[in-house]
């Protein structure tokens, strides 16, 4: 298996804290205002630009390999997010042939299998639409800004297909992932995809990411910055520590917590 490099390794648990919340979603009337919220609020809020002019080339012909570790970003999500992975053979562990999804936007569990007619099962989603980005500041990007959005890690999540597909270029104002459970970290996601690139919301946008924030009923841990193994936040649920890359997860490991652990075994999210 080909090494993580620590940027991944960062990367992972970056993604795990996010997926279980690295902000509080509630709070007591003296606590002042909820982190989630101010995150929101910080974005700036504009009305939706043309679309003109946007193509999907716009970001870059296809998947490159941004991080210079010989694997290209749509096989490097794969094996971040699917389990029981295994590789083409003489491709230095980069080439996902086969795995298993938990989809985290339905709850479905996938096979995937590489190849034609069956590629298409599980999809790589960017959680910000490309489109959507377009129309709300990409546009004003140079070419190389835009190729790293759309291969940044923290935009990327491999999904189902079909599902993928119907939410389309939506936003959080049209779209939002079947499983409910799954809302509170998609929009979260999307907020930290956003105000990280500098992209604006719709106002119908931003009340939709607030209706979804105010459901978030579950306090979040935050963790410190020196973080070691058997510290910091646990994973929120087994598909936040899927999406991270972690899984499983054992005893000792960053994430782990007896809450995910049902047979007490010592190993959770197998």
């Amino acid at each position: 298996m080909r090494p993580r490099t620590a940027r991944a390794l960062a990367l992972g648990f970056a993604l795990a804290l996010l997926a279980g919340g690295t902000t509080g979603c509630t709070t007591t009337p003296d606590e002042g205002p909820r982190s989630d919220d101010a995150a929101l609020e910080a974005l700036t809020v504009k009305g939706r630009a043309p679309k003109t002019g946007y193509s999907r080339e716009e970001f870059g012909s296809g998947w490159v390999d941004t991080d210079r570790n010989g694997c290209d970003t749509r096989n490097d999500v794969l094996a971040r997010d699917l389990v029981d992975v295994a590789f083409v053979p003489g491709t230095g562990d980069c080439v996902v042939r086969s795995g298993t999804l938990h989809d985290p936007y339905g709850g479905s569990t996938i096979g995937f299998e590489r190849g034609q007619g069956t590629s298409g099962a599980v999809q790589v989603d960017h959680v910000v639409a490309l489109s959507d980005a377009w129309q709300k500041g990409a546009q004003a990007w140079d070419e190389e800004k835009r190729v790293e959005f759309a291969n940044d890690p923290l935009e990327l999540l491999a999904v189902d297909g079909p599902t993928n597909a119907a939410k389309g270029d939506g936003d959080a104002a049209t779209w939002l992932p079947p499983d409910t459970a799954y809302r509170c970290t998609y929009v979260r996601r999307q907020i930290s995809v956003k105000a990280e690139y500098g992209l604006w919301v719709t106002r119908a946008e931003k009340d939709a990411m607030a209706r979804v924030l105010a459901d978030c009923d579950e306090p979040a841990p935050t963790p410190t910055a020196t973080a070691t193994p058997g510290t910091g936040a646990a994973f929120a649920d087994c598909a936040a520590a899927r999406a991270a890359g972690a899984a499983p997860v054992r005893t000792g490991d960053p994430g782990y917590s007896t809450a995910l652990d049902g047979d007490g075994d010592g190993v959770a999210c197998e």
